[in-house]
């Protein structure tokens, strides 16, 4: 799938910081605000903001071209957040979450929408290409299970969740067939009786707030606001205000309430995802709900909120539960304050004034131009809405003429709303004192006329310019410094900090002059904690520039290869001949194709999440293609000789053998197996002769040792990990051993970790093990697959070599560096990396089913997937040359991905049928890429890895 650009909305003081606000965010969005001076509605600000992106992106080319060229995603922020103040001016999106114990890759300054946008793009994902614009509210956070492959077709797609009458009705509803689930109509807020009225002649579904447009829809929603196809404009300059739910969705269905009969033509259609979690951030109360579900999902009672204190310095609050529901983000409060409850207290500056809130008082504090801070008192319900006369508007939870009227001020106009009503004042900061905070607020004023003088002398804004004249930098400022102080609670709790984005954390620490070597207890802690430490540590350094951080990175790398070797319990060995001077003992093993849930299976990922993937042990041309052979060596020494290469080596030393791990060693992988092997003595079960050659005299010869991999370096087809698979099998049968295919593929992780190259357990469990499998393992240090065989028809003839093609590019590129640079991100919980890696995770279950329901349409898609995922991992995944054999295909390749970490090698391509796979196959050998370039044939290998004596 392309690559999708997020468009954001975001009130107008929020947009000229939006840089710093997405600093963690991969994809930079382009951000936008509405006009200030015109109400376009939903559907009128998504026409705008779509138009304003193209413009500003690539207003080169026309808008329709540029709708097309790649999946839109916008995200509206910018709107009035009457009833919830407190983040009007920033917009909800970034609205700050604090860090949710359980879950990885969460940032101490994360934001609602750093959670909004991967679940709003997982979704988007797997749409299809029919959805060109996701369209999605800034107030709510989807949270769900594993994702259907794919999702319904229609125009207008929208994600529904199954609630009771009571809470769908303070929200839209959509009204489906109950026997085919097509969409009949949608209500905005209908009552509870009027849902239940409904629901006798189909089924009723929350609407979440995320729906997606197909290129019609999308099309007539533009006219609707005004767009001139064609012409590039809108007939007033300006999009003209739609409504998107009260306009557009109403009119959809195949009863709609409204009659725009062009609108009601497309077809649409209501997806319900499993195990859906709906939080809405629109209202104070449900802001404090929302996070308090997110914080504690199963332990919460439903009617209870959690306090939140985020961000701030509290002092003397003895039990914040009785306070609740109680929110305090990015405030100094001193213990002269004093609480009650239902308070949200934001932005409140260092300050020693002494202050007793009255219940469902609520204080904002909104830094403006030079020192001046505007004071934003209101209650926990106020919905900053109707004029300010009418005695059913609400300001500090009672009627807002009360509040003038108390203090014997003039109210403004009485048929202002009070969402414009200028009556927030603005002063400098020292001007501030306790007393007049007090008097804001109390029900009973004191020392009245002075206070009532005071306000009238200060100019003072509304709500609705604090959108627009908020100093936003200011109150990031704050939070920053706040954060900064938090810093040292987060490594405290070290279960939740080593969770963390530990690249964003090194960042915050630098930016905090945390000293981080001053801690002396990081050896006592777990293996993980350590690695985790010490990659966090680099990460820190890398940002001081600050070249000793190369250490602590390579120092993570040591720590996982000894946690691996040490702690997976492999036992050191005792080799004994165990062939006659003539004997050969004979491994040959299949290569492994990767079909889905490759990374998945690579320390320390599959270490702390456990793997998933599925894969396929293949012979090519009818050969296993790696093979190894061993002998009796006359003399005490060991020759080990590569076939493929035509190179050999005499190792006569235990020094020699030892070089295993140094840079440029010839024959690396082979030392490395042979000291697993007991060859050397650190690996070795009891007292051993003090040279080599004394070794092999006890042994009774020395080992001519020669290597067959019958498949270019580079490949793709885990040849390396499968050939130190198939040595050390050669190495039981040939010392005696007795291992299993099971320790044969454990001590082959362990040999990759000895030779620094690192990489996971799937490619010897392709090779070592026979057929298509989905192979699992659970979180520890020890990693113990568990293997479930799938049945291999739709890679057996007639399918091979027909439908299935496996097509060498020509193209080499070696995974070290790749892995390394992948790895790193693992190990700092890079929150864009584990995201997909888990996607990957989910992916390999999902590809699993469709062999094992014998879909091929299906596999197709799953293969096209894995591409897909594999691709969002390392975007060098598919260089240029790559992409021009793809292109190359066209319609005719229904799924293709290049085999193991990508860029080059094997590719393997499923055509749309028997009749394209004839086509493809014709065209790649009359025009290859590179005189390289070739097909070969495979088969699907039902011995995995064998070996024999002569």
């Amino acid at each position: 799938m392309e690559r999708i650009q997020y468009l954001i909305t975001l009130p107008p003081a929020s947009v000229s910081t939006a840089d710093a606000a997405f600093r963690n965010t991969p994809d930079r969005p382009f951000v936008t605000s509405d006009p200030p001076d015109r109400a376009l509605g939903s559907g009128g600000g998504t026409a705008h903001v779509l138009v304003e992106a193209w413009r500003s992106l690539d207003g080169g080319i026309p808008f329709q071209t540029w709708l097309d060229r790649s999946p839109k995603l916008v995200l509206h922020g910018g709107g009035q957040s009457r009833r919830l103040p407190s983040y009007a001016a920033p917009g909800k999106p970034l609205l700050p979450l604090p860090v949710f114990g359980e879950a990885w890759g969460q940032t101490p300054e994360q934001a609602l929408i750093d959670l909004q946008l991967p679940s709003c793009r997982n979704i988007l994902e797997r749409a299809g290409e029919r959805y060109r614009v996701m369209v999605t509210s800034g107030d709510v956070l989807l949270r769900y299970g594993p994702l259907p492959e794919s999702l319904p077709q229609a125009d207008v797609l929208a994600i529904g969740m199954e609630v009771g009458a009571e809470q769908a009705s303070r929200f839209g509803v959509f009204f489906t067939d109950r026997e085919t689930g097509v969409l009949r109509s949608f209500l905005q807020k209908p009552s509870a009786d009027r849902i239940r009225e409904l629901q006798t002649r189909g089924r009723f579904l929350l609407d979440t707030g995320v729906w997606l447009l197909s290129a019609r829809a999308i099309g007539l929603l533009m006219e609707r606001s005004g767009w001139i196809a064609g012409e590039e404009r809108f007939v007033d300059g300006i999009p003209r205000r739609y409504e998107f739910y009260a306009g557009f969705g109403l009119s959809l269905g195949t009863e709609p309430l409204n009659g725009d009969t062009e609108v009601g033509k497309l077809s649409g259609a209501v997806s319900v995802l499993p195990s859906t979690e709906f939080h809405h951030f629109g209202t104070s109360r449900e802001m404090i709900e929302s996070v308090s579900a997110l914080r504690e999902p199963v332990r919460l009672p439903p009617a209870r909120s959690l306090p939140v204190i985020l961000h701030s310095r509290v002092e003397g609050l003895s039990s914040a539960g009785d306070h609740a529901p109680l929110w305090i983000e990015n405030s100094f409060l001193p213990s002269s304050w004093r609480l009650s409850s239902g308070h949200v207290l934001t932005n409140i500056p260092p300050n020693d004034w002494t202050v007793a809130l009255e219940p469902g008082i609520c204080l904002d504090f909104v830094p403006l131009d030079g020192d001046r801070v505007a004071i934003r008192p209101y209650g926990i319900d106020d919905r900053f809405s109707g004029p300010v006369d009418d005695p059913g508007t609400l300001w500090m939870g009672r009627p807002a003429l009360e509040w003038f009227m108390d203090r014997g001020l003039e109210f403004p106009d009485g048929e202002t709303d009070i969402q414009f009503a200028r009556i927030f004042p603005a002063l400098p900061l020292e001007a501030f004192t306790g007393e007049f905070v007090e008097w804001l607020f109390a029900r009973t004023p004191r020392d009245n006329e002075r206070w009532a003088s005071f306000w009238r002398s200060l100019p003072r804004c509304s709500a609705d310019e604090f959108r627009s004249v908020a100093r936003i930098e200011r109150i990031a400022a704050q939070r920053k410094t706040l954060i900064a102080e938090e810093f040292d609670s987060f490594r405290r709790d070290r279960n939740t900090f080593y969770r963390l984005d530990l690249g964003v954390a090194a960042r915050l620490a630098d930016e905090a002059g945390v000293n981080l070597f001053q801690e002396t207890k990081v050896s006592e802690d777990s293996p993980t904690h350590r690695m985790h430490e010490a990659m966090f540590r680099a990460a820190f350094l890398r940002y001081r520039n600050d070249p000793s951080g190369e250490e602590y990175e390579r120092e993570a790398f040591r720590i996982l290869r000894s946690a691996i070797i040490t702690e997976a319990g492999l036992a050191p060995s005792a080799p004994r001949c165990s062939v006659a001077e003539d004997q050969i003992v004979w491994g040959r093993s299949p290569v492994r194709l990767d079909l889905a849930g490759g990374w998945t299976d690579t320390p320390p990922f599959c270490i702390e999440h456990g793997g998933r993937v599925v894969n396929l042990a293949v012979n090519l041309n009818g050969q296993p293609p790696v093979q190894v052979f061993a002998k009796i060596h006359s003399r005490p020494r060991i020759v080990v000789r590569s076939i493929d290469l035509g190179v050999e080596q005499v190792i006569g030393t235990y020094e020699e053998l030892r070089t295993y791990a140094l840079p440029g060693s010839e024959f690396a992988l082979a030392k490395a197996a042979l000291a697993m092997a007991g060859f050397l003595p650190e690996f070795h079960e009891g007292p051993v002769p003090g040279t080599l050659a004394g070794f092999l005299e006890k042994f009774g010869g020395g080992i001519e040792i020669s290597l067959l991999a019958a498949v270019p370096a580079g490949s793709g087809l885990g040849t390396s990990s499968i050939l130190g698979a198939t040595l050390l099998g050669v190495l039981t049968e040939f010392c005696g051993l007795g291992w299993s295919r099971h320790e044969i593929m454990a001590r082959t992780l362990g040999v990759e970790q000895m030779l620094t190259t690192g990489g996971g357990w799937q490619d010897q469990a392709g090779g070592v093990f026979p057929g298509i499998k989905l192979v699992e393992t659970v979180p520890g240090l020890a990693q113990r697959p568990v293997f479930r065989w799938l049945p291999g028809n739709l890679f057996a003839l007639p399918h091979a070599n027909r439908e299935v093609l496996l097509y060498y590019t020509g193209i080499t590129r070696m995974a070290k560096h790749i892995l390394q640079e992948i790895v790193r991100g693992m190990f700092l919980n890079d929150r864009p990396r584990l995201s997909i890696l888990q996607e990957m995770r989910a992916h390999a279950l999902d590809t699993a089913e469709a062999i094992q329901r014998n879909d091929r349409e299906e596999l197709q898609r799953r293969i096209a997937r894995s591409w897909q995922l594999n691709q969002a991992l390392d975007a060098g995944t598919n260089p240029p040359p790559v992409r021009s054999i793809l292109d190359s295909l066209g319609n005719l390749c229904a799924g293709a991905k290049l085999l193991g970490a990508g860029g080059g090698g094997y590719m393997l391509i499923l055509a749309r049928d028997m009749e394209a796979g004839d086509r493809i196959r014709e065209s790649l050998t009359r025009n290859p890429p590179n005189p390289r370039a070739r097909f070969v044939d495979l088969s699907i290998s039902d011995t995995g890895l064998e070996v024999t004596k002569s």
